[in-house]
């Protein structure tokens, strides 16, 4: 009875069609598998895009520090400004300039329209005091440490360099490591940030007005000791003595994408300067508005 059985179940194997008895046809197989590669593309896609997300959030986060760093350790020096009071005439008490390494603006055509920025890149002397000694820091843009082709790092320069007491208000702006600074930051300043494209100052009265040649002009005797000048991108430049001191400061700082300023700084000088004018969505604006406590009030 076993075998007859085992017979039968044999005869019905035997009998069974071809399809059924080779298993997954290749055309199953191959539609299995380019299912497979399609989710595994997916997840690769979506990996790759967390990924490069990840390093954009670390990119930002680090120019944020340090854009914030720097904008604090600016305004702490700001906020020392003090006047000579004519203690010593000719000293400078707060200077605005074209930065004297790259003073050409870089213009930089805004997304979505037809419109421009134009980024400035100036030079701020401070002058400041403590007990019976004088020092001026000074704020400058150079070139790059890693490349001669592009000005872009922030340098600070504190005069006396070596610590010693300067009792001539006047000697400081004109002393020659500071002249040396302003012609070439690198040489002896210290180095703050890289990536600036953008450093600006404007100055502005008690009453909230813009310090230029017109504020003068409309208000003769005001800030009599103040020499304004013009400047890159119709700034105003203005170089100030005696008890002439700006009431308040408003401080701009540009700074770029460090993987932007990674590409600007492998490509020649012309190279980089047309390739930034298109990257003005990589630049990260500071702003902020510095009161000076130690302004005179009587010069306005």
């Amino acid at each position: 009875m076993s075998t007859l059985k085992f017979q039968m179940a044999n005869f019905k194997w035997q009998m069974r069609p071809a399809a059924v008895r080779q298993g997954f046809s290749m055309v199953e197989i191959l539609v299995v598998v380019s299912i497979f590669s399609v989710i595994v593309l997916a997840l690769m896609a979506v990996f790759s895009g967390t990924q490069r997300a990840f390093r954009s959030t670390l990119t930002q986060t680090g120019v944020l520090e340090g854009g914030r760093a720097t904008m604090d350790l600016i305004t702490r020096d700001l906020r020392g400004l003090v006047p000579s009071d004519g203690a010593v005439n000719g000293a400078v008490n707060f200077l605005v300039a074209d930065n004297g390494s790259y003073a050409t603006p870089l213009v930089q055509s805004m997304p979505g329209g037809s419109s421009s920025r134009q980024n400035l890149l100036q030079e701020i002397f401070i002058l400041n005091h403590y007990n019976n000694g004088w020092w001026g820091v000074a704020y400058a843009i150079g070139t790059n440490r890693q490349s001669a082709s592009l000005a872009t790092s922030l340098y600070r320069l504190q005069c006396p360099t070596n610590g010693s007491t300067v009792t001539d208000p006047s000697t400081l702006y004109t002393n020659q490591a500071v002249q040396s600074f302003f012609a070439n930051p690198l040489t002896n300043g210290s180095h703050l940030i890289d990536g600036v494209v953008h450093f600006a100052v404007r100055a502005y009265s008690p009453a909230g007005y813009q310090i230029n040649s017109a504020y003068t002009n409309a208000f003769p005797g005001k800030l009599s000791q103040t020499a304004f000048s013009t400047l890159q991108g119709n700034a105003s430049g203005m170089q100030m003595y005696s008890n002439n001191l700006p009431a308040a400061v408003e401080l701009q700082l540009g700074v770029l994408e460090d993987q932007v300023l990674a590409h600007a700084l492998s490509l020649s000088a012309a190279s980089s300067l047309s390739y930034l004018q298109g990257q003005s969505g990589a630049v990260h604006l500071f702003r902020q508005r510095v009161s000076i406590p130690n302004v005179d009030t009587t010069a306005y």
